[in-house]
Order: structure tokens, then sequence, then C-alpha cells
């Protein structure tokens, strides 16, 4: 019982006395919310279904309403001509605003779509 004491003494004083710069903060303060595989899924303004997969994605105190997120896929849909057009996109980062409903999608962006069109571009913004 004796020992139990002192362990818990000795214990306490070396969490005490951790020095507070091995505390990476801009870490803390930057990515409270983490997350890995994330889905995110929706209805876009005409009523349509949108899906977003991330490999990883994180929130930030400064700017709760965006989602950061890495290695980017999902599927969007859209109209032209009267005609509804499945799109599949991929991308190496993108922010989801989910006040804005808006996608920003960065690095090796690729649109391939049921109509046949496909874009390749470093930079896209998606209005969902």
């Amino acid at each position: 019982m004796v020992a139990a004491l002192v362990a818990g003494v000795v214990f306490t004083k070396q969490i005490l006395w951790t020095p507070i710069s091995a505390v990476n903060m801009l870490d803390i303060t930057s990515n409270q919310f983490k997350m890995t595989n994330a889905n995110f899924v929706g209805i876009d303004k005409n009523g349509e279904p949108f899906s977003i997969y991330a490999k990883t994605g994180r929130q930030e105190y400064d700017f709760p309403d965006i989602i950061y997120m890495d290695v980017v896929s999902g599927t969007t849909v859209r109209f032209a001509d009267g005609k509804k057009i499945t799109d599949k996109i991929r991308a190496n980062h993108a922010e989801y605003n989910q006040v804005k409903n808006d996608l920003k999608l960065y690095g090796n962006v690729h649109v391939d779509s049921s109509n046949g069109d496909k874009i390749t571009t470093q930079k896209m913004v998606i209005k969902l």
C-alpha cells in the first residue's frame, strides 16, 4: 500500500513537470476535429443527392463552417440542356463550406461525367 502511494506521488510529479514546450499548441488549436475515412452526403440546391468521401478531414476553430479534406472523391449531379448528368470527382484536397454549400477542389482535379465529358485541372469550385 505504501509503495502505491509513493508511486502515485512520483507519477504525479512527472505529469506536473512535463514541459509545456513539448506540446504542439498550433496543432491542438488548428486541427481540433479530425476524421478519417469521412463520408459526407447531402442534397444540392436542385434536390439532387451528392456524396463526398475523404481519406482525412478536419475542422478548425477559426473556420467552423469549413471541412478541410485530403484524398477526395465523390459524386455530384448537374443539369445541362435539360439532361441530368452525374459527375464523378477526384482531387488531392478540398474545402467543403457547409454554409455556402460549395466544394473547392485543389490539386490533380479530375471530373468524369456520365455524358462523356472529362475535365482535368488544378483548381475547381462546385456549387452544390
